[in-house]
C-alpha cells in the first residue's frame, strides 16, 4: 500500500459535520491528514460532500431542506463556505486547493471525460490537490451522478489512481448493520463483491448525506472492477489515512480484479447503461469465451431506450449482467433487428451500417 503514488480520498457530509454543522475539528483532522500525505509524496485528490450542510443553517433552515430548489440553494451558499475552510486550512500547510464541479455528463461525454482528465492530472502535476464535488446547484436527474461515493469512484478512474479511500461514520464494511445489529462484525477484506456481499449492504444510511453502505459498495464494484484498490474507513479515527498508506488493517480493504484500460473503464463503470440486452447461450459463450462480437441473431430481448453510442448491458438468460459496451444502433432499430442474421439488417432497415449491435473493440466483460 505504501507505493501506491495517486490516491482518491473520499469524505461525506456525516464525517464532516456535527449537529447539522461543519466541524472544524475535524476539518483540521482531514487537512492535517491530507498535507501529511503529500509530504509523502502522494498525489491526492479529494472528493468531498458537506455543501449542503454548510448552506442549511447560513439559509435559516433547522434541517435538511426537502425540495430540490432549496437543495440547490444550499449547494450554492454552502460551496464557498466549504472551499473557504479547505482553503484556509490548506495554505497554512503551504498546499494548493483546486476546486472541480463536476456532473454525469461530464463522465458521459468522452471528449469531456478526456479534457477533465488532462486537466486533473496537470494540477497534479504542478503540486495542487485537487477538491471535487457534484455541482449540485445545477443538476437534475438527467445530469447527476446522484452520490458522492459513485463520484469519487469515477475519479478514481478518470485519472487512473490506483487506491480509493472512503471516510465514513462507521469503521468499514459489517455483516450487518452495526447501527441496528449487535452481532454485526466488521470484515476486513472483500476478496471479491458477489451477490452474499451485496445482500449484507442492507439499506444503511445517515440523516446528513445521501450515501449508505450501498453506494459504497457500488463504488467498491467499479473500482475494483478497473482493477483498483478501495478502502473503507472511520474517518473520525486519527491519522487515519496514513495509517492505511502503512497497510495498518483499519477499516475494510475490497481487493481489485483484473486491471482494465483506461477506454475500457469509461465504457463500463462511468457511465449508466441506457439500456439492456438478454443474449442466448451462443450469444453468452461467444462473448466470454471467446472474444466475439454481440451479433442481432443472438440477441433475445431488449430493454431501455437508448441511442447509438450508448452504453448498454449485456446479460445471460439468468437475468445477471456480464458485460457492457457501446451500441450500434437506437431502440427501435435494435428492436427490429434483434434474432435476425447479419444480411437480413438492410432488407428490415433500409441501411446497414454495422454488422454488430455492439462490436468486440466496444465490450467489456464484468468481473
Amino acid at each position: 500500500m505504501s507505493q501506491v503514488k495517486r490516491v482518491v480520498v473520499k469524505v461525506g457530509s456525516s464525517t464532516l459535520s456535527q449537529n447539522s454543522e461543519l466541524s472544524s475539528e475535524r476539518l483540521d483532522q482531514l487537512t492535517h491528514d491530507l498535507t501529511k500525505l503529500k509530504q509523502r509524496n502522494k498525489e491526492i485528490i479529494l472528493v468531498t460532500s458537506g455543501a449542503i450542510v454548510a448552506g442549511t443553517r447560513q439559509l435559516g433552515f433547522n434541517h435538511r431542506p426537502e425540495t430540490m430548489p432549496e437543495l440547490q440553494a444550499a449547494a450554492a451558499v454552502g460551496q464557498i463556505q466549504l472551499m473557504q475552510a479547505y482553503q484556509s486550512r490548506l495554505q497554512q500547510y503551504g498546499q494548493i486547493p483546486a476546486m472541480a464541479l463536476l456532473t454525469q455528463e461530464d463522465f458521459t461525454s468522452r471528449q469531456r471525460y478526456v479534457h477533465i482528465s488532462d486537466t486533473l492530472l496537470t494540477l497534479l502535476r504542478l503540486g495542487a490537490i485537487p477538491i471535487i464535488n457534484e455541482n449540485d446547484t445545477v443538476t437534475v436527474d438527467e445530469i447527476k451522478v446522484g452520490d458522492n461515493d459513485t463520484l469519487a469512484a469515477y475519479v478514481t478512474n478518470l485519472i487512473d489512481a490506483y487506491l480509493l479511500i472512503i471516510l465514513s461514520d462507521q469503521k468499514g464494511f459489517y455483516t450487518a448493520d452495526p447501527q441496528t445489529d449487535t452481532n454485526a462484525e466488521l470484515i476486513y477484506v472483500v476478496p471479491k463483491i458477489d451477490d452474499t456481499i451485496r445482500v449484507l449492504a442492507g439499506n444503511s444510511s445517515t440523516n446528513e448525506g445521501t450515501g449508505g453502505m450501498i453506494t459504497k459498495l457500488l463504488a467498491a464494484e467499479i473500482v475494483t472492477g478497473s482493477g483498483g484498490l478501495m478502502v473503507l474507513a472511520d474517518g473520525s479515527e486519527k491519522n487515519i489515512l496514513n495509517r492505511i498508506l502503512d497497510g495498518e488493517a483499519v477499516g475494510t480493504l475490497f481487493l481489485p480484479q483484473k486491471r482494465i484500460s483506461s477506454r475500457h473503464r469509461w465504457i463500463a463503470y462511468s457511465r449508466p447503461p441506457k439500456g439492456q440486452v438478454f443474449v442466448d447461450e451462443g450469444a453468452h459463450h461467444a462473448l466470454l469465451n471467446h472474444g466475439g462480437s454481440l451479433l442481432p441473431c443472438g440477441v433475445q430481448q431488449i430493454t431501455g431506450k437508448f441511442e447509438f453510442g450508448d452504453t448498454i448491458s449485456c446479460r445471460d438468460q439468468n437475468g445477471r449482467e456480464f458485460a457492457r459496451g457501446l451500441v450500434n444502433y437506437n431502440t427501435q432499430e435494435a428492436q427490429q433487428i434483434i434474432g435476425k442474421n447479419t444480411h437480413e439488417i438492410e432488407q428490415i432497415l433500409g441501411y446497414h451500417y454495422y454488422d454488430e449491435i455492439i462490436h468486440r473493440d466496444n465490450l467489456v466483460l464484468i468481473s
